[in-house]
């Protein structure tokens, strides 16, 4: 049991959703909104991603991250920056018989440091690394993550000083995380995020996830949330396997059934669902404390 969490909220992530929900935040002054709101909401935080502001679709475009970083910072409202470096990964195979030439609708495969430009210009305190290849969706699209790529984006990142969360979707992620701890491209404390339910990663029951958290490196900080309907369940599951806890658009549109969420309706659950478990919520500057983070900006 972990008796003092953190939060993170993913406030809008890359998926095609925005159509979904008119909550999904696209433009960046919408995106750098729904971050103050999380942090306001009791979120410690913010976990983001940026949309093409015409189509809303996922970008990696760094002027839009820039102006969501600066927005939050700007704010008076204090919350941990969290930049995803997952985009520039996407490989779309054509169909059946005929899988070369790739699909260029949606293909956005570019080199490993590229990928951290907007890491690299804005030095967030943390970002997200997605540690393996997988079939992430139906269809022939592939998230490509090779152990090349991951260890060149490893060593940047430890360079520029940015904490790097370690996105970690079935066992073999972690077996890859020990690698990269052990030739010293990972420093101390290292932090991992459990993502649950994914297709096709590992699935989001009881037993499965406390076998991830048993694998664990030796004093790992971890976090781990589920999508959909599991999202708010696995708050208390994430707390009561010594784990902290994410939520928000990303991964789930709804607070209850037919119920429409917010960014703010679920840090507010969430927070809810912790303070009934009579446990202490973290801010950031304690977030800052324990994960050995660099605050800029």
């Amino acid at each position: 049991m972990n008796w003092e969490v953190f939060v993170t909220c993913a406030v809008t992530g890359a998926a095609e959703s925005a159509d979904k929900s008119e909550h999904v935040p696209v433009t960046p002054k919408e995106i750098a909104a729904a971050a103050i709101e999380a942090a306001k909401s009791g979120a410690a935080i913010a976990h983001i991603h940026v949309r093409d502001p015409e189509t809303g679709l996922g970008s990696r475009d760094p002027e839009l991250f820039r102006e969501v970083v600066e927005r939050v910072r700007e704010a008076d409202t204090d919350v941990v920056i969290n930049l995803t470096a997952g985009m520039g990964g996407d490989v779309i195979f054509g169909p059946g018989e005929a899988p070369l030439p790739l699909n260029p609708e949606g293909t956005d495969m570019v080199g490993p440091l590229e990928r951290l430009a907007h890491v690299e210009q804005l030095l967030p305190e943390i970002c997200t690394l997605d540690c393996g290849t997988m079939n992430f969706l139906a269809g022939d699209y592939v998230m490509t993550n090779t152990p090349s790529m991951l260890r060149t984006m490893a060593r940047r990142v430890q360079e520029l000083g940015v904490r790097p969360e370690l996105e970690v979707f079935d066992s073999g992620h972690l077996v890859f995380v020990k690698h990269l701890i052990s030739e010293g491209l990972l420093d101390d404390p290292i932090m991992i995020q459990l993502c649950m339910g994914i297709p096709y990663g590992a699935p989001d029951d009881p037993m499965t996830f406390q076998a991830l958290v048993n694998a664990l490196p030796k004093d790992a900080v971890f976090s781990g949330f589920s999508i959909g309907r599991m999202q708010l369940p696995f708050v208390a599951q994430a707390a009561l396997c010594g784990g902290n806890v994410r939520v928000g658009l990303e991964d789930n549109l709804y607070l209850s059934r037919g119920v429409k969420a917010t960014n703010g309706s679920l840090v507010e659950r969430a927070v809810t669902i912790l303070e009934g478990m009579n446990v202490k919520l973290l801010g950031p500057d304690e977030v800052r404390s324990k994960l050995k983070l660099v605050k800029r900006g």
